[in-house]
């Protein structure tokens, strides 16, 4: 059976049932963001500034290579940079929680200590993203908040917006949740400051694109492996985030012939679903090695990217901030 999300990027009859459901959606998200612009509801203005990072359509867009690449952009103009998220699918007993390199993937989220092992910037997670943010300014000495994936909570008052997009599967079939992939009406890139597109940008977008690193050990033993040592070999290439055939593409595009193992986005795998038994190397995203530590072995390994940006979108981001 198709998962929902399987029928997001086409015209078909699931869509087109759905449709009723997907215009109440656009309507519900339309009337709560215009409650929170005529002040009905109120957001949360913090001392310092906020950058939101965030998509209009749910699954994975490139959100945390960009905040990675944003934290450096900031550090190196001179800001100390932190950063609130969600943490989804973490369990902690009590949030807000902060983040740091040797905290557990199960009670913080994946993508939050991601950022943490690549950054070393202060992170905090929580489902109120106001109370993360305080928390920040309590814990560390910063003078930035990054809020990964944050574009619409309101709550949080924000003096940056950056949308990310996919340059290639775009919006999808138009359509709102259910029916479709979309959270807001595309209108709603017409307010932001910037629109990203990882991959090829459109009219008024700065295009992003995602390179691949050396390939290191998921159990953290040993050196880093050049990805050219699988040119034209067969690997197993697991992927639990939001667009799989990314990775699997970006894989086949360096010469590697990838046996695809997609997941679910932010899946919590066992040592069955990554050990296939006949030798052959395991290649999977940073994001789930976050996860598969202790169950991996010498076979396994992940392959870091990197953000890669015009110098436009540095530029006019602390052009912004330094208003």
């Amino acid at each position: 059976m198709k998962r929902l999300d399987e029928y997001w990027y086409s015209r078909n009859a699931v869509a087109v049932g759905l449709t009723p459901l997907s215009w109440l959606f656009c309507t519900l998200a339309s009337l709560r963001r215009g409650c929170y612009r005529l002040g009905i509801f109120r957001s949360v203005e913090l001392p310092v500034p906020v950058v939101v990072v965030g998509n209009i359509t749910v699954g994975g867009t490139g959100k945390t290579p960009l905040v990675t690449w944003l934290v450096r952009c900031l550090r190196e103009a001179g800001f100390r940079p932190g950063v609130v998220s969600r943490g989804y699918g973490g369990r902690s007993a009590h949030w807000p929680r902060s983040v740091n390199p040797g905290s557990d993937p199960v009670e913080v989220g994946d993508e939050p200590l991601l950022i943490a092992r690549r950054t070393g910037c202060p992170v905090v997670v929580g489902p109120d993203r106001v109370a993360a943010a305080r928390a920040l300014l309590e814990e560390a000495q910063v003078d930035v908040v990054i809020s990964d994936d944050g574009l619409q909570h309101y709550r949080l008052g924000r003096d940056v917006e950056i949308a990310v997009i996919d340059g290639q599967r775009r919006f999808g079939n138009g359509k709102c949740l259910p029916a479709g992939p979309l959270r807001e009406c595309p209108r709603r890139l017409e307010t932001v400051d910037l629109v990203v597109a990882n991959g090829a940008p459109g009219p008024g977008e700065f295009g992003m694109s995602l390179a691949l690193s050396d390939a290191l050990p998921v159990a953290g033993r040993g050196a880093a492996t050049a990805l050219s040592a699988w040119r034209g070999q067969q690997v197993h290439a697991v992927a639990g985030i939001g667009y799989p055939g990314r990775f699997f593409k970006a894989l086949r595009a360096v010469g590697i012939e990838p046996i695809e193992h997609p997941f679910p986005d932010h899946h919590p795998f066992t040592r069955e679903e990554i050990d296939f038994g006949d030798g052959l190397p395991v290649l999977m995203t940073e994001k789930d090695a976050v996860k598969c530590a202790g169950l991996a072995h010498e076979r396994h390994w992940f392959v870091p990217v990197e953000a890669r940006l015009p110098a436009a979108v540095g530029e006019r981001l602390l052009e912004k901030l330094r208003r």
